[in-house]
């Protein structure tokens, strides 16, 4: 899968193999349990919107109302050399309330009444760090939805950013549908997609997929992730109603 080769490239060279089934990678991945780390997701989260999409990343100086939702949990890559935030993805499930995406969809059959776990506001630094980092997040989202009993893990993407969940055998929600002008992204067209949890790892062996090592048969201590709810993190008075108009979604840049 040609596609693939520029993220492959990029974590044989950062990575720091120990043994045949173990890698330490030059960051961090954990879920927020602070202000402080808190503070370092939206950072990171505010430098990457800012090179893509500059005009949201105005609004997402501060902490949104969303990042301190029940049911939801932030991510945070920070680099071991000098602490800095070099990736961020927050994860909403539907344990509470309904997904972002179903302001605008209403969910097929085949995942009504299912445990939902929605990828958001993914936000990555520049260079090989940041492409691995991007990587390592999509693990941890991978195995924190293992580990909750999460049973579909929901994304939507613009193009061409939909062609990587489509290598990751992600299948369309609405397969008539196409780009669908998405409410909680300021009417940007998105697919909106979806891969079940369970299957996954069979789907990524019997596809021989390049990123099957990487997710499934190496063991990266330096991702952590807790299935129990982490503390709520509470935003001061002046944050807690923050948020960014008509954008609450993400997809991987």
């Amino acid at each position: 899968m040609r596609h693939h080769h520029g993220i492959l490239d990029d974590i044989n060279t950062v990575i720091v193999p120990r043994h045949h089934n173990e890698e330490h990678l030059p960051f961090t991945v954990r879920i927020v349990q602070t202000e402080k780390a808190l503070d370092k997701a939206v950072q990171i989260r505010q430098e990457a919107y800012g090179r893509h999409v500059p005009e949201l990343a105005r609004h997402l100086g501060t902490a949104e109302s969303y990042d301190s939702e029940a049911g939801t949990v932030i991510l945070l890559a920070e680099s071991k050399l000098d602490g800095a935030p070099v990736g961020t993805m927050r994860i909403q499930t539907n344990r509470y309330k309904p997904l972002s995406v179903e302001q605008t969809i209403t969910l097929p059959d085949w995942l009504q009444g299912y445990s939902l776990a929605e990828a958001t506001r993914l936000g990555i630094s520049r260079g090989r760090i940041g492409h691995l980092a991007k990587v390592a997040l999509f693990k941890a989202y991978y195995l924190y939805c293992l580990q909750a009993g999460i049973d579909w893990m929901v994304i939507t993407a613009r193009s061409p950013l939909d062609r990587q969940y489509e290598a990751l055998l992600f299948q369309d929600i609405l397969p008539d549908a196409g780009y669908i002008p998405m409410r909680h992204i300021g009417n940007i067209p998105h697919r909106a997609m979806a891969l079940e949890v369970a299957a996954a790892q069979q789907k990524w062996e019997h596809s021989g997929h390049p990123l099957l090592r990487f997710m499934v048969h190496t063991h990266h201590p330096d991702i952590r992730t807790d299935s129990a709810p982490p503390p709520a993190i509470t935003l001061p008075k002046h944050l807690a109603l923050v948020t960014a108009p008509s954008t609450q979604q993400m997809e991987i840049e």
